[in-house]
């Protein structure tokens, strides 16, 4: 199993002073970066093949990876319009969506408890999977996830009233797929990008592939695992004053 890790964007939505801008996977949380934090999920998981999508003051991410100097060193692939949005990040990926087995595909601006990371990866080996939190603040910003008898119905921002659904909940921006799944979701997005879709989020192309029904997804719910999804300033202080004392990561000290 690999893991994909998309961190090329600007991050304009955190209004950072211009000259402090940093790619959001370089925010420090209880001494460590976001970067930092994934790599070592990701390797407790035993995961140790990682690719960096990169774009946005790319150089300062390579740095921190020498600072931290982590073996095996991840993978790092450019996008150099990055402005455009994260369907093309996914892009340019592509290669490891679709070089042979499973893969994790991931937001890079997202603190998380280890429970998250567990249910992700969790048996069986070859599956796709979501993740779902019904415990969410309700509005146009959250990703939502509609679920009815167990069968996502509904991925996106805004939901049709009319949509019969059971249980909605927020994703959380972590995606696990089998070897056709990723594949098949690489095709979706390099037509999107043939079709002028760049600048659409890649949650776009991961609906495609829920609503083709052609492949089963496992639903994990992780309602009650603390996480947030790093947007805007006001994220940065709740992910430093709610979201971090209450995470169980059990880990060496920050370097």
């Amino acid at each position: 199993m690999r893991a994909i890790i998309l961190a090329a964007g600007r991050g304009l939505r955190l209004q950072q002073p211009e000259d402090q801008q940093l790619p959001k996977c370089l925010l420090r949380f209880g001494g460590c970066t976001l970067l930092e934090r994934h790599l070592e999920q990701l390797q407790g998981a035993g995961i140790d093949e990682v690719v960096l999508a990169l774009g946005f003051r790319h150089e300062l991410v390579e740095a921190e990876l020498d600072r931290l100097a982590w073996r095996p060193r991840p993978r790092i692939v450019l996008n150099e319009h990055f402005e455009l949005g994260s369907m093309l990040t996914v892009h340019t990926a592509a290669d490891a969506m679709t070089r042979g087995g499973s893969v994790l595909l991931m937001d890079a601006d997202v603190l998380y408890d280890e429970r998250i990371m567990t249910s992700l990866v969790a048996d069986p080996a070859d599956v796709n999977r979501l993740l779902i939190d019904r415990d969410f603040e309700p509005g146009e910003e959250p990703v939502k996830l509609c679920v009815r008898d167990g069968v996502p119905v509904e991925f996106r921002k805004r939901i049709d009233p009319n949509l019969h659904y059971d249980t909605i909940g927020e994703s959380v921006g972590f995606f696990r797929f089998d070897e056709a799944g990723a594949h098949r979701l690489a095709a979706l997005v390099a037509g999107y990008v043939q079709h002028d879709g760049s600048k659409l989020p890649h949650e776009e192309a991961v609906r495609d592939l829920l609503l083709e029904k052609t492949r089963p997804f496992d639903i994990a719910d992780i309602t009650g695992a603390p996480w947030i999804e790093i947007d805007f300033a006001a994220d940065v202080t709740r992910a430093a004053q709610d979201v971090l004392p209450q995470l169980l990561l059990t880990r060496r000290v920050c370097t």
